[in-house]
């Protein structure tokens, strides 16, 4: 059975296996107060171009989101989100339950547009009764969206623009990060990230990891004992060398990138296929992530031999698919798909 359902469904990169094996018998200290973490931390800083970032390793991409919003967003206030946002449609309301509301905005492609946060802004605080409301305290985007679309430079500087006007935090979810970097035409890089945002995490479970987030604050300005804080949401890993030795790995000889774009060639094949043959691509992505509206018929017809994702109901015989690429996809695995379609 082939599976492109969805970037995290085989264990971690060799390399990180060959070292896990390596130290396998080394006694570390814990909680990530080792030298392995150091080292990962410093790889990161130096490929952020942050000499002096504060990088954390948090152990999955949900504690993580729910950890961020927690610490760097008031207590009175929520996070504005596209309404197809990771934290508003699928982490089961871990957001919420911190006490801190999601806040949606209309998504385009999956992205939220800088007029239309700058509008929404403006209108809550044009409402005299504004102090009896959810204040917007950090927006939240993803790079890639949910539908493998990606930020402009452009787009980018406009919302920091905005969350300066009002004083709000801007946080970047980069579970797939990797593939956004290395997506074809994109204008943005990790520097400009580190640059433009409060937060942002560099996402390893779906590039690479066998599990774990590395969380940065570019400007070192992490929340006072943020470690309290992660170790109160779960998030804190005992064994914490285990995160700090994967990404050390992942960002040593630009792995992280090149597995990488390794997904995004393998993606780009198929979706050059489906176009041959006549498949409604349901919008245009650069990334290791195809969408697909296919017939019922035809799905089920594929799912007898290949795991897809579902993302939504398009009509009542017609089904938007999701075929996923990962940095462990084969050529192998990619030519038996394509002969499938």
């Amino acid at each position: 059975m082939l599976s492109f359902e969805n970037d995290y469904c085989c264990g971690a990169h060799p390399s990180i296996l060959e070292r896990l094996e390596a130290t396998n018998a080394t006694q570390f200290p814990g909680y990530g107060t080792d030298a392995v973490c150091e080292s990962a931390k410093a790889r990161i800083r130096e490929a952020c171009g942050t000499p002096d970032a504060d990088v954390r390793f948090l152990v999955g991409g949900t504690q993580t989101n729910q950890t961020i919003i927690d610490a760097i967003t008031p207590a009175y206030a929520g996070a504005v989100a596209a309404a197809t946002g990771h934290i508003n449609v699928h982490e089961a309301g871990a957001i919420e339950s911190t006490g801190h509301k999601v806040l949606t905005l209309p998504h385009h492609d999956g992205k939220i547009a800088a007029a239309e946060l700058d509008d929404y802004c403006a209108t809550f605080y044009a409402d005299g009764n504004y102090e009896h409301m959810v204040f917007p305290g950090t927006v939240y985007i993803s790079h890639p969206t949910e539908y493998g679309t990606l930020y402009t430079l452009d787009e980018l500087e406009a919302l920091r623009g905005v969350c300066d006007r009002y004083g709000m935090k801007l946080f970047l979810d980069g579970a797939r990060l990797g593939y956004a970097l290395t997506a074809d035409g994109t204008d943005v890089t990790l520097e400009d990230i580190a640059r433009l945002t409060d937060v942002f995490y560099i996402g390893g479970t779906k590039v690479g990891a066998l599990f774990g987030e590395a969380v940065v604050f570019p400007k070192n300005d992490a929340p006072k004992h943020f470690l309290t804080t992660v170790k109160q949401h779960g998030a804190l890993l005992a064994k914490g060398w285990l995160l700090g030795l994967q990404f050390d790995t992942l960002f040593e000889d630009n792995r992280y990138m090149d597995i990488a774009r390794h997904a995004n060639e393998a993606a780009a094949r198929i979706r050059a296929v489906l176009r041959e043959r006549g498949y409604t691509l349901t919008m245009e992505t650069p990334t290791n992530q195809i969408f697909i509206t296919m017939d019922n018929d035809t799905i089920t017809r594929l799912q007898e031999h290949v795991r897809l994702g579902f993302m939504e109901k398009a009509d009542d015989t017609h089904t938007v698919m999701r075929i996923c690429t990962a940095w462990s996809t084969t050529d192998e695995q990619v030519d038996e798909l394509i002969a499938l379609l």
